[in-house]
């Protein structure tokens, strides 16, 4: 079974600073209908405008992976940790026992268009941990790069989590296929452009949530960035 998430249908709000489409419950959107998907708790597409971001704030017991598409995110935690995350490059943060952080538009004047998504761990009190990563392959296109895993294999960052996290960037007349294991399902987000999903349109800001199948199949005429979320 394929049920598509619509972008329109996501939870959308403008603060000015911050223009966020929300894919499940967060904050002040409730959508019991889409709390989450299996240990998928959030999806959340941000456009942060120059200057600004997230002054420190606290999270604890949830894995949470940063994916940036244009400009540069710039974090610190409580760790004492600093990164400058830009396209190529992945963030990870276990939060597990609690960590305090913050996420700020590292430029004055060009905005930043991220990906922030939530995994519920295996287990509470993980010891917290932070993590940032050059993907491997991330440039190429016609192919699944491998972003985030319980291993940390293949250059992909190490989450405490039963899910493996792909990105996939497809040019037009491209096309790819993922098998899931039987008891598998999976999570299909875009981020830019379009692509159909085992003949089943869909553009950027939609998602679909997988279940009960062993194969998709993925195209695209006129180009298009992926996640794709292989899940327990």
């Amino acid at each position: 079974m394929i049920r598509i998430r619509k972008a329109e249908d996501r939870g959308q709000y403008d603060h000015g600073w911050l223009k966020t489409a929300h894919t499940f419950s967060f904050a002040d959107y409730h959508d019991p209908e889409n709390h989450h998907f299996r240990n998928l708790r959030v999806i959340n597409e941000d456009r942060v405008a120059g200057g600004a971001g997230f002054p420190m704030h606290p999270h604890r017991d949830m894995e949470i992976i940063t994916y940036v598409l244009e400009g540069q995110l710039e974090h610190r935690d409580s760790l004492g940790n600093r990164g400058l995350i830009s396209p190529g490059i992945v963030q990870r943060m276990s939060a597990g026992t609690g960590i305090v952080h913050s996420e700020f538009n590292a430029s004055e004047l060009v905005p930043v268009h991220l990906y922030q998504i939530w995994i519920l761990p295996n287990a509470k009190g993980v010891t917290p941990g932070y993590e940032e990563r050059a993907l491997p392959g991330a440039d190429e296109t016609g192919r699944f790069v491998l972003v985030a895993s319980p291993e940390g294999r293949e250059g992909s960052v190490k989450i405490h989590a039963d899910a493996n996290l792909y990105s996939a960037a497809l040019e037009p007349g491209q096309k790819l296929e993922h098998d899931f294991t039987p008891g598998r399902h999976g999570w299909l987000q875009v981020m830019r452009g379009a692509a159909s999903l085992s003949g089943q349109a869909l553009k950027a800001g939609d998602g679909a949530a997988i279940s009960d199948v062993g194969r998709i199949e993925l195209a695209s005429d006129t180009g298009s960035e992926l996640l794709l979320f292989d899940l327990a």
